[in-house]
């Protein structure tokens, strides 16, 4: 628990039972409008996460807190409460931030929170059947190092993160011969170990717990953090890096061969070793509503090819994949690159976040880092001695490392790119299921190219519930329990933006990243006004008789049909682009180290390896000069092929036959 006061207590649980309260209905056969939030535990969650947050945000929280227990907020009626939180939400300082976040949290845990059983008891309402009884499709096959005590090691080369770039040249090195250490932020988790829980994925899985604002509120990041990272979470989209893209790398930043067959194939060797394929593809029911609206609208609309296993693959639980895939299908680095190397003899040594980089005459010498284990309470500090270091730990986290390292030059941590991502809902006449089927099977890309070599894809995103519940828009109370009770009948579209403008990574005294972004170059916001319309456009062609703007305010857009489809257009493309308008997401983060030719605008040279120190090298999507436009785990682990070749070629030949 938190140090909050028995009134501060009190009046939390009064606030999030106002947030999510009971309301008469009948008939409410289930006792979905009936019930609220305190019957499901979420003030005392709340309380628990508390301790959890950072300072600012648990700071701001209880201010909130305290100022609603000086305005009579407990002996008020639920009516007036709603009012109260309402005239805060419209005030000054750190109010409407701080009532966002405890609205979102509300709704999140009331209707994610699993019982002792893995059930929720608002599922029934939503259609939603929770996890499936399934054996685990494998074995945890690897076994990470474990310290005892302070250590150092030694290796030819430690690579700091093991996701779709660190993995990769974890695979490829060790190939060549060369002494491999992984350190991984994360935990290791397997097949046995996915439970189909989006809470317990979040905690497990995801970076910081799961979706994270940035600071200034304006975009809700979701980033894996575990063994394999991303690429144990993400929805198995396998998209090549787009010609436009590769063309512009080696034109203006100097990416030799990006654009010709060499680059092919490090593509190729990427997806043949991650089993692509576009026969686990079966659409589900919101994707084949999508296809029929771009046929009607005479749009281009492709099927998706994904790093799955075929003889594993099931479309049944293949919704679970942000959640972890525990049929096994999923061909993420754990099952790939980095047991290759684990068979090898490279150590993988988790729940080791990296501090710092060492350097000694502008010259790679290793890395510290701090190992923990949460089950026993023992901590270690590990130091690995290498002259070859990767920085793979994403794009947050890496530009963090080498801040803290003073390494890498005035870009590092500049040229954030999130594909920023703007989410409609449409609701149909059906039951869509749409927690059945791979997240994205499917998409539109009409508009992936629509100015100057930017525009915008159209996807559907992975099934959730607490998700999905902090997303819609909430009005009021009742209107948001009525969205979510009639969850079941709704197809959710995604507009994958490729960002021109950026935003930045930067540490606080702790020298923990914080990020800021937003929304503000011409063309980006051009053409997130295009997507909204193109979203609407969509939905309404695709048979949908409302459609609703995942939007904050009271008047966040809504359509219903017989209305006018031009008019909401133009309402939902009023509506500002981050905090208090759109609710933004990305789960594509990349660029804050990037690859160039230039010093004073890049971090490393066009192969990987830091401009002004000499075996560091950047190996994740933070190496990538701009945003790629398209889901970029395939272009990650093509270009850390790639720049494992080079490592490979700058390692002494002596070294490699010690290492073999």
């Amino acid at each position: 628990m938190s140090e909050l006061t028995d009134t501060e207590r009190e009046v939390l649980t009064t606030a999030c039972d106002t947030i999510v309260p009971s309301i008469p209905c009948t008939p409410d056969d289930d006792g979905f409008f009936a019930r609220k939030a305190s019957d499901l535990w979420v003030p005392q969650v709340i309380d628990y996460l508390l301790a959890g947050l950072p300072e600012d945000q648990r700071a701001s929280l209880i201010t909130l807190l305290e100022a609603l227990a000086s305005r009579d907020f407990l002996n008020a009626s639920t009516r007036f409460r709603e009012g109260i939180l309402h005239e805060l939400s419209l005030s000054g300082g750190d109010a409407p931030g701080a009532i966002d976040a405890l609205r979102s949290l509300t709704v999140s845990l009331f209707y994610g929170l699993p019982d002792e059983h893995g059930q929720n008891p608002n599922w029934s309402t939503l259609g939603y059947p929770g996890p499936m009884t399934l054996r685990p499709g494998g074995e945890k096959l690897l076994v990470p190092y474990a310290p005892d005590g302070d250590t150092t090691l030694e290796a030819d080369v430690c690579i700091v993160g093991s996701g779709a770039g660190g993995g990769v040249i974890a695979g490829v090195l060790s190939e060549q011969g060369l002494s491999v250490v992984v350190l991984e932020a994360g935990g290791y988790f397997a097949e046995p170990d996915f439970d189909q829980l989006e809470i317990a994925a979040y905690r497990n899985l995801y970076w910081r717990g799961g979706p994270t604002l940035t600071a200034d509120g304006n975009v809700s990041l979701l980033a894996g953090c575990c063994l394999g990272g991303g690429t144990v979470v993400n929805w198995t989209n396998s998209l090549r890096t787009p010609t436009r893209v590769r063309e512009q790398w080696e034109r203006e930043f100097g990416l030799e061969g990006l654009a010709g067959p060499s680059f092919d194939e490090h593509l190729d060797a990427v997806w043949q070793r991650l089993s692509v394929t576009d026969r686990c593809s079966e659409l589900n029911r919101p994707q084949q509503r999508m296809k029929a609206g771009a046929e009607q609208l005479g749009w281009s609309f492709k099927p998706v090819h994904r790093n799955t296993d075929e003889r594993s693959y099931s479309f049944e639980t293949a919704g679970y994949l942000g959640f972890g895939d525990r049929t096994g299908a999923k061909q993420s680095t754990v099952k790939t690159y980095l047991r290759d190397a684990y068979e090898r003899g490279a150590l993988l040594v988790t729940r080791c976040p990296a501090e710092r980089i060492l350097v000694e005459r502008d010259r790679a010498v290793g890395v510290e880092s701090a190992w923990f284990d949460p089950e026993s309470g023992r901590c270690a500090q590990v130091r690995v001695r290498a002259a070859q270091v990767v920085v793979a730990c994403g794009a947050l986290e890496s530009p963090a490392l080498l801040l803290r390292s003073g390494i890498g030059g005035p870009a590092v941590g500049q040229y954030l790119r999130l594909h920023p991502t703007t989410a409609t809902v449409g609701y149909h006449d059906e039951d869509l299921e749409a927690w059945m089927g791979a997240p994205q099977a499917g998409l539109v890309d009409e508009h992936e190219s629509i100015e100057h070599g930017h525009g915008f894809l159209i996807e559907t995103p992975q099934y959730t519930t607490a998700l999905a519940a902090s997303g819609l828009p909430y009005i009021d109370a009742h209107a948001h329990k009525s969205l979510m009770a009639s969850f079941r009948h709704a197809a959710t579209f995604i507009a994958v933006l490729r960002d021109r403008g950026h935003g930045r990574v930067t540490v606080d005294h702790d020298g923990n990243a914080v990020v800021h972004y937003e929304v503000s170059d011409e063309l980006d916001v051009r053409n997130a006004q295009r997507a909204i319309a193109a979203q609407a456009r969509l939905h309404a062609a695709a048979g949908a008789g409302r459609i609703l703007a995942a939007a904050d305010g009271d008047d966040a857009p809504a359509w219903r049909r017989g209305e006018s489809l031009e008019e909401l257009i133009a309402a939902a493309q009023r509506v500002p682009l981050g905090a208090g308008g759109w609710k933004l997401f990305s789960a594509h983060q990349m660029g804050t180290c990037r690859m160039g030719t230039d010093a004073r605008t890049s971090v490393a040279d066009p192969w990987g390896q830091l401009h002004h120190v000499t075996g560091v090298w950047i190996g994740d999507a933070s190496a990538f000069p701009t945003a790629t436009g398209t889901n970029p785990m395939i272009t990650i682990m093509a270009l850390g092929h790639r720049t494992a070749q080079a490592i490979a070629a700058a390692t002494p030949r002596s070294a490699r036959a010690t290492a073999a």
